[in-house]
This record gives structure tokens, C-alpha cells and sequence, in this order.
């Protein structure tokens, strides 16, 4: 299952190894280990643009996910884009690591990839209770309680 991970922004330290971890975990929980994604970690200037450009959103969000599966075979699914600046942000308000935070949008992206929904309340949980077990695979303790009542208020 490859999965490309690339930083475009400088400010903040990030850890490819990790994104790319928890990438491979969530495609594997999704029956999708033979798929090729991309993570891009971006500014939120970047990511602002993609969001004027593409959904005609003028403000920056922490995460965007672009299917870019073909018609027919083939490997590649999808590009999943998250703001490290939003993540930080977030991670603040709800004094949770960055990477915990950066881990959560990464398998936030995938799972709009694979169909899920957070427009609709009901939709939400039931994407966000995905999310955590996904997550939840790794270690329980590891990921802080803080994450997920952030999930449910946003």
C-alpha cells in the first residue's frame, strides 16, 4: 500500500514516517491496503487556495480529500490535503499533540475517500466513531479523550 507522503511548508516540523503510519493503518481498516493515497501537508494559505479553487470556500480548513481514482484498474485512490497550521490551531484549543491532531485528519480524509459523510449530525458520529477505531488499533491510552470531544463539537 504506498502512500506518498509530501510536506509543502516549512514552519512547522512534521513526521512523514508517522502520516505515512497511519495512512497505511487506516487503508488496510478500509479494505483498501492495495490503494496508493497521497498526503500533503500544507500552509493554511495553500490550503485556502485549493479551497477557493475547488469548492469555492474562501477560508482555510484543516483538512481536504480529492478522489482521484480513474475509470477502470489502477492503484491510485486519492490525495488527502491537511493544514498544519488549522492543526495546530485545533490542537491548541483543545490542548491535544499535533501529531495526534495531524493523525486524526489524515484518517479524517481517507474516510471521505471511502464514502463517509460529516455534513449531517447522525453522519458525523458515525464517521468520527470510525475515525476512532481506526485510531483507537494503535493504543487506546495513546490517543487523548480531548480529540474526540473536539469531534463532537465541531
Amino acid at each position: 500500500m504506498p502512500v506518498a507522503v509530501s510536506n509543502l511548508q516549512r514552519r512547522t516540523r512534521v513526521s512523514p514516517e508517522r502520516l505515512r503510519t497511519v495512512a497505511r493503518r487506516a487503508l488496510a481498516a478500509l479494505g483498501r491496503a492495495d490503494r496508493e493515497v497521497h498526503v500533503t501537508v500544507v500552509d493554511d494559505r495553500r490550503i485556502r487556495a485549493l479551497n477557493t479553487r475547488y469548492l469555492g470556500i474562501r477560508r482555510a480548513t484543516d483538512v481536504l480529500a480529492f478522489d482521484l481514482a480513474g475509470p477502470g484498474p489502477g492503484r491510485l485512490w486519492g490525495e488527502v490535503i491537511v493544514s498544519v497550521e488549522t492543526a495546530a490551531r485545533q490542537a491548541r484549543r483543545l490542548r491535544v499533540p499535533l501529531a495526534a491532531e495531524l493523525d486524526l485528519l489524515v484518517v479524517h480524509g481517507l474516510l471521505h475517500l471511502a464514502g463517509y459523510d460529516d455534513h449531517e449530525p447522525r453522519r458525523a458520529r458515525r464517521m468520527h466513531e470510525r475515525a476512532r477505531e481506526i485510531l483507537a488499533g494503535r493504543s487506546p491510552r495513546s490517543i487523548p479523550a480531548r480529540l474526540w470531544a473536539g469531534l463532537l463539537e465541531a
